[in-house]
């Protein structure tokens, strides 16, 4: 995990956004090897988001396919850290724990309708 203890002034300016990149890779890193659900959603992003170039006919076709697919990336990563922090807090059953680990479940499965609702409806106008 990355250590966030600091000792002296806080970064400013270009160091500040090159240690938040490396936090932002680590995250990214971290969930991959926790999450196999990450993982498969990444996987189909590796083959979804070239495709968007190819069923898109403009750029904001594409940005809408692109976009969609990312945000099903973003959720889960927000879904892990959600599972992650109420896992550490207690692995006790409780029902705000179920509760959390729930609604950021949900919180993926609309982002994927996001993707399927997107996806469906630019195609169907291209090829209908």
């Amino acid at each position: 995990m990355t250590e966030m203890l600091q000792t002296g002034p806080s970064p400013k300016g270009l160091r500040r956004w090159m240690r938040a990149l490396g936090y932002s890779i680590n995250g990214i890193r971290a969930c991959w090897r926790q999450e196999p659900a990450f993982r498969e959603e990444a996987l189909f992003a590796v083959f979804m988001i070239p495709g968007s170039f190819w069923l898109g006919t403009n750029a904001v076709e594409r940005a809408l396919l692109v976009g969609s697919v990312l945000l099903v990336l973003i959720v889960e990563l927000v879904n892990s850290a959600i599972e992650a922090v109420v896992d550490r807090v207690s692995t006790d059953p409780h029902s705000l724990s179920g509760y959390a680990k729930d609604v950021g479940s949900a919180a993926v499965l609309l982002s994927l309708a996001i993707v399927w609702l997107t996806w469906g409806m630019i195609a169907w106008e291209r090829f209908s």
